[in-house]
């Protein structure tokens, strides 16, 4: 969730045309990682469990390919760039291994 309220931040600048394009996008991948874990968590078995860590995973490389994208259009910097990606890939390290150990 921290994650998200970085992404929330760093999309505060973005340009205004942007608002219902890349920075709504990024904002729901974010958004989408630790939901999908939630209601993974929620559900009665490991197997859908694992079903949504996998649908959070494909969130945070969505996430990833969109921030890398922001920073080529010059909307997000390379170090604030980094520093996100560094974050998404901790939870992402995160989400192999929560599925690992329910596998």
């Amino acid at each position: 969730m921290e994650l998200v309220k970085d992404t929330y931040s760093a999309t505060n600048d973005f340009p205004k045309s942007e608002l219902y394009g890349l920075t709504q996008q990024i904002r729901k991948a974010a958004v989408s990682v630790p939901s999908n874990i939630a209601e993974g968590c929620g559900r009665g078995s490991d197997a859908q469990l694992a079903h949504f860590l996998d649908i959070a995973q494909g969130s945070a490389f969505e996430l990833e390919t969109q921030l890398y994208l922001a920073n080529a259009l010059n909307f997000l910097n390379t170090a604030e760039m980094n520093i996100l990606v560094t974050k998404l890939t901790a939870v992402q390290k995160m989400i192999d291994g929560f599925k690992n150990k329910i596998s």
